[in-house]
């Protein structure tokens, strides 16, 4: 099985929160669901960040959201006292640097999208969607929403859907569950992937799950908060030893698995 990426970039010609320390949305996806008559099956994605595969035969593929005006930019950010980088991977790179990913929008300029009006939502998200697009060759279709707190509402979503090309939206509520969700413009993620004990738990009530309906298993975080100790990786590994090359677990994109 393969853990695939998915990088969320923001289009605007210009910048993206990628790159070694982006602003990267980690997710990971699992479906238990019955596929061609098999029951049992499960699905797993991962939603962004730069991830290391491990356990035998697995290999990373992350998602990607990008706020493409950002792209190109360096900056630094300062978490838990720590200055880390946060530079934004150059436009005419993102397509071979994340070949294999799932791209997604993540905005232009990643603003808070509730006070906005209607139009300027619009622009923000279909403008980043089609130059992400064009960036990576195929058509964009999912969406992180930007910023942190309440960074999305039924209207903002609502907008999203009747008027861009967004299929999915991830929100930053988390749930603690594996239930499939009607409204995918308002996605909600699983856990938070620095919420190691609760992800891990989370991971093996999940493999021990014997479904009679479709199971979803979302992890949201960011490639940058893996600098802020070396820690972080060794403990993702280990998630990742713990989730990966289970026969009856169906790994995929979040496109692949929601869509």
């Amino acid at each position: 099985a393969n853990l695939q990426q998915v990088e969320h970039v923001n289009g605007e010609e210009g910048v993206s929160e990628v790159g070694q320390c982006g602003s990267l949305l980690f997710r990971a996806v699992a479906v238990n669901e019955e596929v061609a008559g098999v029951a049992d099956r499960s699905s797993f994605g991962l939603d962004g960040g730069a991830v290391q595969g491990a356990g035998q035969g697995l290999s990373s593929f992350p998602v990607e959201f990008l706020n493409s005006e950002l792209l190109g930019m360096h900056h630094t950010l300062t978490r838990e006292g720590m200055r880390i980088s946060h530079y934004k991977i150059h436009p005419d790179d993102v397509k071979s640097f994340y070949a294999g990913h799932e791209v997604a929008a993540h905005t232009l300029t990643h603003p808070h999208l509730p006070p906005l009006e209607e139009a300027e939502i619009i622009r923000q998200v279909e403008k980043d969607r089609l130059n992400l697009s064009e960036m990576v060759g195929y058509e964009v279709v999912g969406m992180a929403y930007p910023g942190g707190g309440v960074n999305n509402d039924d209207r903002v979503a609502e907008i999203i859907k009747n008027n861009t090309g967004i299929k999915y939206s991830r929100t930053i509520t988390f749930t603690h569950n594996f239930a499939t969700q009607e409204n995918l413009y308002r996605f909600n993620p699983t856990v938070y992937h620095l919420d190691f004990d609760v992800m891990m738990d989370l991971g093996h009530n999940f493999i021990e799950l014997k479904p009679t309906t479709p199971q979803i298993f979302c992890i949201m975080g960011h490639s940058y908060e893996m600098d802020f100790s070396s820690e972080n990786w060794a403990k993702l590994e280990q998630f990742f030893k713990l989730i990966s090359n289970k026969k009856d677990i169906f790994y995929g994109t979040n496109k692949e698995v929601l869509l």
